[in-house]
């Protein structure tokens, strides 16, 4: 019998491991295919639906404006619910995460226009985006420090990967429905309520992620620093104070792999329709197939990273961008079919390279009773620097952006209202990228039940010790 407890507990363990990855990816999936049904949906219609008087790029600019602050919201949710993560628990946090954002989106399914509110539409919209955004920012470090902490030191880059799957994922569901939709609808009934179906469907995927993240137990990890009262009291203030050197780093290597994302799959839309002249459907097929790609090449690149090492998988990932952003638009701008097709769909592999084994990457540099803060907020900090502006910086620069006096050293005059600063753009992103990749810790072999923020005092781990789990 003492052979077989042993056993008996590494089955359970292993039955909570896969349990904490469904839970996590699917959770994931729910949270990112709501988030993207606004990128994809700001793209294509609400400029129309919510500001129908201003002309066709204002109204665009106007759409990735809300869109970007849900991004600047995904900080602010990563601090709120870092601390209840760090101080309630990984389990119930990822629960709350999950009906704000469900929420959140089938009320904006349920949203007037301005046909009927004016411009309150627009004010209703932005609030409920904001609350989409601090509902991902809460959402990501939680899943990821979820499936990671019931993993084992060697498959951690694998284990990670799986809630990164749930982008793509999100995107092949909220594009995939858009696309039926706008393909079997007629404009008008399209944008008249078509498009508020995926939103209202919401409601029908978070009962479902529910059900799952009820049944999943909290982590080894975090209950022994329940049991022996480490927690913090306020552990996102103290992430940063403690460790400033990652939280920014973790935010500045996903320059390079946050906004050339939502340039292949947000304006991109944009491009392909206006300067482009293909259709809407043809544009959304595109970025479908290169999302289902992403559902294999994710976990593959999480796989690698934990052969050839976390910080070499992912500097082959920031490269690639940097040498693939030209070439990227030299291939749209053939105006063939196939080869524009051939673009979107190799768009994701330099970010996937990076976004496979970044979940553990990031994460693997905060210490246990400050993980889910700090990599909540080292992530989510990227969304104000690379993935909210990025949309709508593309956007400025292909209408003609009103460049400052001397500009004309970097970018000529002709090419004012081109590809050539946007593809720049992601270059210099890429550069930002590779400097914080260089400098930031890799951790990928060490034993994440060890404290390892070095710049906390011994008395201060002390005193940790004292502070009774109520806090």
């Amino acid at each position: 019998m003492e052979n077989l407890e042993p056993a008996a507990a590494k089955t359970s363990e292993r039955g909570q491991l896969l349990r904490a990855i469904v839970a996590s990816t699917v959770g994931t999936t729910i949270e990112w295919y709501d988030f993207f049904l606004y990128n994809t949906a700001a793209a294509l219609v609400f400029a129309k639906l919510f500001f129908p008087k201003e002309d066709p790029v204002a109204g665009t600019l106007s759409a990735f404006a809300i869109q970007f602050v849900g991004f600047a919201a995904r900080p602010l949710g990563a601090f709120i619910f870092g601390h209840f993560g760090d101080r309630v628990g990984r389990k119930a946090t990822l629960i709350v995460t999950l009906l704000t954002m469900g929420l959140a989106s089938a009320l904006i399914g349920l949203l007037p226009t301005y046909a009927q509110i004016g411009l309150l539409g627009a004010v209703l919209l932005t609030v409920l985006r904001l609350l989409q955004g601090i509902a991902v920012g809460g959402e990501w470090g939680g899943s990821v420090v979820l499936s990671m902490e019931w993993g084992h030191r060697g498959r951690r880059g694998w284990i990670a990967s799986w809630p990164q799957w749930g982008v793509p994922a999100g995107l092949v569901l909220g594009n995939g429905i858009l696309l039926l939709l706008s393909s079997t609808l007629s404009e008008s009934a399209f944008l008249s309520w078509g498009w508020r179906v995926p939103f209202l469907l919401s409601l029908v995927l978070v009962a479902v992620g529910l059900y799952i993240r009820l049944g999943i137990l909290e982590t080894p990890l975090f209950s022994r620093i329940l049991q022996e009262r480490r927690l913090e009291r306020a552990p996102s203030l103290q992430v940063i104070a403690r460790q400033p050197r990652e939280v920014i780093l973790s935010a500045l290597i996903r320059m390079s792999e946050q906004a050339p994302f939502y340039i292949f799959t947000a304006f991109v839309l944009v491009y392909a329709v206006a300067a482009l002249h293909v259709t809407r459907t043809f544009a959304l097929n595109a970025v479908l197939l290169a999302a289902v790609l992403s559902l294999v090449s994710i976990p593959f690149f999480g796989y690698l990273s934990d052969v050839i090492g976390r910080r070499r998988m992912y500097l082959i990932g920031v490269v690639a961008t940097a040498l693939f952003a030209f070439p990227y638009f030299w291939m749209l701008n053939s105006k063939a079919g196939l080869i524009i097709t051939l673009a979107i769909i190799l768009s994701l592999i330099p970010h996937d390279m990076q976004y496979g084994p970044q979940a553990a990457f990031i994460a693997e540099n905060f210490t246990g009773r400050m993980r889910y803060s700090g990599a909540s907020i080292g992530y989510q900090l990227a969304s104000i620097v690379a993935g909210g502006p990025a949309p709508l910086i593309a956007t400025w620069l292909l209408a003609g952006a009103p460049w400052p006096p001397g500009s004309h050293v970097l970018l000529l005059p002709q090419y004012k209202g081109s590809y050539v600063p946007i593809a720049i753009y992601m270059v210099a992103c890429a550069l930002i990228s590779l400097v914080a990749t260089v400098l930031i810790p890799d951790r990928s072999k060490v034993d994440l039940s060890e404290e390892f923020d070095s710049a906390q005092p011994p008395e201060r781990t002390r005193e940790a010790r004292r502070i009774s789990p109520a806090g």
